[in-house]
């Protein structure tokens, strides 16, 4: 069965003039680029996309545009991180309204409530909506541990929640331990799919990377599906060097809006603070790698 959301599913860079203001051509560009390049969904508000950055107006402006641009090509996950419960109901709502197919939602992180407080949590958004809910399982940056058994727990209190992506290390250990727990869930992998294919093969059904690559993630994906195992490893290969580099904290981001101006995607790689941009050395190692991962 083919869910609603599975393949890859590259997360949106948010393109910016060089003065900071949202570019909603390269918008365009880029949404038109990654649907060409064979993702299977568009995510909108990762944190590859610097949605903590963006004005509410932003965000409600992007996520009409991409929904427009998209125009049911694709099903659209947007990510909501509001840290009350009464304020992820609101964004959950209006993103809904305004073209989300799945809404990928964090854990409340400024609190960091105990798993009673994440259950009520995710019970309170699922009954405000009418789209599925994907449990954000990212402590690395919440801070907010969901094990396999909360995320069972999660699953069986409300039916809208029925996905997972998860950014826990050891990713993969997770992967089959959540299976276990919650065969209802499908699972999708993050932190820019550096264990990919241990996901998959363990029975993640996607990605959820950054966009500067797609087209050799769907190359990994279609080869798995296949069942050639080796033929994926040989593509994987060739995207790890640029995988790992945009692994650097705070650096990952500028990395991505560089290669996707360098192929002519965007129009500018500039940043909002607090993102960081790469200094002179990092861009001449990045366009080391580039030429490493994308001359064959």
């Amino acid at each position: 069965m083919i869910r609603l959301l599975e393949g890859i599913v590259p997360i949106l860079a948010t393109p910016f003039t060089n003065g900071g203001a949202v570019d909603y051509e390269s918008l365009d560009s880029l949404v038109d680029h990654l649907l060409e390049q064979g993702a299977r969904g568009l995510g909108v508000f990762g944190n590859a996309g610097e949605g903590y950055a963006l004005l509410a107006s932003e965000r409600r402006e992007i996520l009409s545009r991409v929904a427009r641009r998209a125009g049911g090509r694709a099903p659209l996950c947007v990510g909501v991180g509001a840290t009350g419960t009464a304020a992820a109901v609101e964004a959950c709502r209006e993103a809904e309204r305004l073209g989300a197919a799945v809404l990928m939602v964090l854990p409340p992180y400024y609190l960091k409530p105990d798993a009673e407080g994440v259950a009520a949590f995710y019970a309170a958004v699922g009954a405000a909506v009418s789209v599925p809910i994907m449990v954000q399982d990212a402590p690395l940056l919440t801070g907010v541990n969901i094990p396999p058994a909360l995320m069972a727990r999660l699953a069986g209190a409300s039916d809208a929640v029925r996905y997972a992506k998860v950014e826990a290390p050891p990713t993969a250990p997770k992967i089959t331990a959540v299976r276990e727990a919650a065969p209802e869930l499908a699972l999708l992998g993050g932190l820019n799919g550096l264990f990919m294919i241990e996901e998959i093969t363990r029975g993640a059904r996607g990605q959820m990377p950054a966009a500067d690559m797609t087209a050799l993630y769907v190359e990994v994906w279609n080869r798995l599906e296949a069942g050639d195992r080796e033929a994926a490893w040989r593509s994987f290969r060739q995207a790890l060097p640029l995988i790992r580099f945009e692994l650097q904290p705070g650096l990952g981001v500028s990395a991505v809006k560089h290669n996707l101006l360098q192929r002519g995607v965007i129009r500018s790689a500039a940043v909002r603070p607090p993102t960081r941009s790469l200094d002179a050395a990092g861009l001449e190692e990045l366009a080391e790698l580039r030429r490493l991962v994308f001359s064959r």
